[in-house]
């Protein structure tokens, strides 16, 4: 009851329900732009945000010397903090204005996103020039994902948010995870544009995924791991997050003389065997259930599939 007292006397403020209402209607929003929609300076806001936090209706979620706060779905205080937002009359002047001021920094942030995609863009098509055409690669990949539709997917390395967008309609909530500010900025603005409320992306590292054991029924790391020193540590994590009965999809490059790559692409690992994984997999509690490979020239896509298994599935295999 205490709990809920503190949220209610938290969200009972007009700038702060202003807030709430900005992040159901904008995704992740951070401190400066804020301001610029609210028009109060950044201490302020800063406080308003705290109090929110702390009563449980926004996660804060920190990038570099950045911070982005988002609706705490998650949370118990979600429901009523849906329940107040949509109480909210659509014509309220109040609320307009903001999601004026919120549609012009979205503007802004798909201008700045597009003006990094086509710097990168030479260099992301000379790499995928060298190999199967990806949209092999994703047809395998949702073949091996299954048409069931799955709670929740995490996607490590996310880049620009590709995986997020070609498994959205199959998931109820998706994750991406990168360390490029840059790359996250791009992966916002398309899932904003795409109108995929339900995926979130937000800077992590690989090794120390920012969500609880168990969270994800699928996690994928596409075209990561051969940047990755630590590769069993990699796996280790994303076996982590994995719910039993959940599965983990790698797609990468198998073995290659593409130097190229290593010099001019900082790539670590120039590809790996089938075999490559199995330690890893057995360290993670993994069990591998396939390897495919799609043939190019000079590279060749391979993906594993491997799942951990239910608790149902261990104790027949004990018996």
């Amino acid at each position: 009851m205490n709990h809920t007292v503190q949220l209610l006397k938290a969200l009972a403020e007009p700038t702060r329900l202003r807030i709430v209402a900005l992040c159901r209607a904008g995704g992740d929003l951070a401190v400066s732009e804020f301001v610029r929609i609210l028009g109060q300076s950044q201490p302020r806001v800063s406080r308003h945000l705290k109090l929110l936090t702390e009563a449980g209706a926004l996660a804060r979620i920190p990038e570099g010397s950045w911070v982005f706060y988002r609706i705490d779905d998650t949370g118990p205080a979600a429901v009523i903090v849906k329940a107040l937002i949509d109480n909210i009359h659509d014509d309220d002047i109040t609320f307009q204005r903001d999601r004026e001021r919120l549609a012009g920094i979205k503007r802004e942030r798909a201008k700045a996103a597009d003006a990094f995609f086509s710097a990168n863009a030479r260099v992301w098509r000379e790499i995928r020039d060298m190999h199967v055409d990806q949209k092999e690669v994703n047809k395998v990949l949702m073949r091996l994902f299954g048409d069931r539709p799955k709670g929740s997917f995490l996607d490590i390395g996310t880049g620009t948010g590709d995986m997020l967008a070609l498994f959205a309609d199959r998931i109820e909530r998706g994750e991406g995870i990168d360390m490029s500010r840059d790359m996250l900025s791009v992966a916002r603005a398309a899932i904003e544009q795409d109108g995929l409320a339900h995926c979130r992306v937000r800077q992590g590292d690989l090794y120390s995924l920012p969500y609880e054991s168990g969270e994800f029924d699928t996690v994928l790391i596409h075209q990561v791991l051969h940047y990755v020193d630590d590769v069993n540590a990699a796996i280790a994590e994303a076996g982590r997050m994995l719910a039993p009965g959940g599965r983990l999809l790698i797609a990468d490059f198998a073995p290659h003389e593409v130097e190229e790559l290593r010099r001019t692409y900082q790539h670590h690992r120039l590809g790996f065997a089938d075999f490559e994984f199995d330690t890893a997999f057995a360290e993670a509690g993994l069990h591998l259930d396939s390897v495919e490979h799609l043939k190019g020239d000079p590279l060749t896509v391979v993906i594993w599939a491997a799942h951990k298994p239910d608790n149902a599935t261990q104790k027949v295999a004990a018996q």
